[in-house]
């Protein structure tokens, strides 16, 4: 354990955006999965809400720092070709 004030506050505010982080990027997969099921019950509305919904997120998430916006752009580009697949 840390005795130097400075570092106690640091790792206070890095448990705080492990926290913050991790709660995003569950948010992330969870959004995925979603439109990924929608697109395999063949629901095209359904489908096209979950996606929009999913690529806002990961929009969000880069604006935030949380990922990176090359990555970002990169796993919305993979979840649309997935998608995509799926529909048909």
């Amino acid at each position: 354990m840390a005795n130097i004030r400075s570092q106690i506050k640091r790792n206070r505010q890095n448990e705080a955006r492990r926290r913050r982080n991790q709660a995003v990027r569950s948010e992330l997969k969870t959004r995925a999965k979603t439109a990924l099921a929608a697109a395999d019950a063949g629901d095209a509305e359904a489908t096209a809400a979950a996606l929009r919904l999913a690529q806002q997120h990961l929009d969000v998430a880069a604006a935030k720092g949380t990922l990176h916006r090359r990555t970002a752009a990169r796993r919305k580009s993979r979840l649309t070709r997935r998608v995509r697949a799926r529909l048909g």
